[in-house]
Order: C-alpha cells, then structure tokens, then sequence
C-alpha cells in the first residue's frame, strides 16, 4: 500500500523538473483574458471618449445641444472652458464645456 504512493511521489524519468512547466504555456490564460477585456471594454470605452472630446472642440455658437444634466439649449457663446447655453426667452445659463452630452441632430427636434 506505501509503495504505491512512494512512487506516485517520485520525480518524473529523465530528469525533468516536477511541475516546471513552460512558464508561457501558465500565463497564457492571462493573457487571453487581458486580450478580450482589452477588445471589449477598454478600446471601446477610448473611442467614445475620442469622439466626445472631439465633438467638444467642434461646438460653435448656434448649435443645439444637450447637457449631461438633460438640459436642451441652443449655443450663444463658447469659451475655452465654458459655454453659454440659451435655454429659454431671455434665460441664458452658462456651463462647463465638458457638461455638453450631445449636439443634436433635426431628428431630435422637439
């Protein structure tokens, strides 16, 4: 009965390393699931922020836009940082330039 699990104990013929492995071989997994988190959440996710940062250097007074609190408003002026939004007759409010969601399009007319 002790023989058994003597030799089940024994180092593997030839001389190779118990459980030595080819170290590429364990982080292979590792590297699969970087690679798929990398093509479905990280590079995606930088896309959208290219486009959103390009759509706010494009905004120019007379654009009909949306705030990330749900604000519709029409562009009077545009700043560095800021832009003055016309939300109403007379009621201008003016917000931080990375507060604008959206431009909107005609089809999101009203």
């Amino acid at each position: 009965m002790f023989y058994s699990i003597a030799w089940a104990m024994a180092p593997p013929p030839g001389g190779a390393q118990p459980g030595g492995g080819d170290i590429f071989a364990s982080f292979l997994p590792l590297i699969i699931i970087f690679a798929i988190f990398y093509f479905l959440l990280i590079r995606p996710q930088q896309k959208k922020n290219k486009e959103h940062r390009e759509m706010l250097a494009s905004l120019k007074k007379g654009d009909k836009v949306i705030t990330n609190g749900g604000i519709y408003g029409l562009i009077e002026t545009v700043g560095e940082k800021t832009v003055v939004l016309k939300v109403a007759e007379n009621t201008k409010v003016k917000f931080g330039r990375n507060y604008i969601a959206t431009i909107r399009t005609s089809a999101e007319e009203d």
